[in-house]
């Protein structure tokens, strides 16, 4: 079968793949979205009690525009919460903001993985953009040399993404763990509270699957050719 061909199908994969784990994560977050906490509690008052249990008061809480733009920023020691997940009282919000903890809990005890793949993310920034303008400018000028060194690049990437999946898979039960002492979430809640996280861990997982098709399909269109 041609390679040209199998990389079509290839590309067509990664898309059903990353398609599906979108579509999965943005329906799982929705319906608890509309899920209210018993305790009417908020995405920032749930977040803040976390923190605080764990001797995190430095830690701010910033609420910011955009949808699902939750994260934590290690360097200035933020937990930054979309503004849904913010003044939200639904499980989804409770969960999503109790995630972001998780890693500001790993920054704590300084979780290894975390440690690691803050490290590569210099290494993650310039790849993302020298990689395909090596593959590019290798193809235009002939140089398989230049399009390996794009594929390597490519490869960083998957690394950092595979060191991402321990990082997000621990935050997520670092919260679910917080969620539970604190008795922020009931045990029902905290049940739809896990598929909430799950979900948003399909993305990662699907990332990793994507980006190794990629490189698949990067090795099977120049693999065979020569300088």
């Amino acid at each position: 079968m041609d390679n040209y061909f199998i990389s079509y199908a290839i590309t067509f994969i990664a898309i059903i793949i990353t398609s599906l784990a979108q579509i999965f994560v943005t329906s799982t977050y929705k319906k608890n979205l509309k899920n209210k906490t018993e305790k009417n509690i908020t995405g920032f008052s749930a977040a803040r009690k976390i923190l605080d249990k764990n001797n995190l008061k430095n830690v701010k809480i910033v609420e910011e525009n955009g949808y699902l733009t939750d994260h934590y920023n290690p360097s200035t020691k933020e937990v930054h919460l979309s503004r849904d997940n913010y003044n939200g009282t639904s499980i989804s919000s409770v969960s999503v903001a109790c995630h972001e903890c998780g890693h500001a809990i790993q920054d704590k005890v300084g979780y290894v993985f975390m440690r690691i793949r803050a490290s590569l993310i210099p290494i993650v920034n310039f790849s993302s953009y020298a990689g395909y303008i090596a593959i590019v400018l290798g193809s235009i000028l002939g140089l398989v040399n230049f399009i390996w060194i794009g594929i390597i690049l490519e490869v960083a990437i998957l690394l950092f993404q595979l060191i991402t999946l321990p990082v997000e898979i621990d935050a997520s039960k670092r919260a679910l763990k917080e969620l539970n002492n604190t008795n922020i979430l009931n045990k029902n809640e905290l049940k739809k509270g896990k598929h909430v996280l799950a979900a948003a861990a399909m993305t990662y997982v699907a990332s990793v699957a994507s980006t190794l098709l990629e490189i698949l399909r990067l090795i099977l269109i120049f693999g065979r050719r020569k300088d």
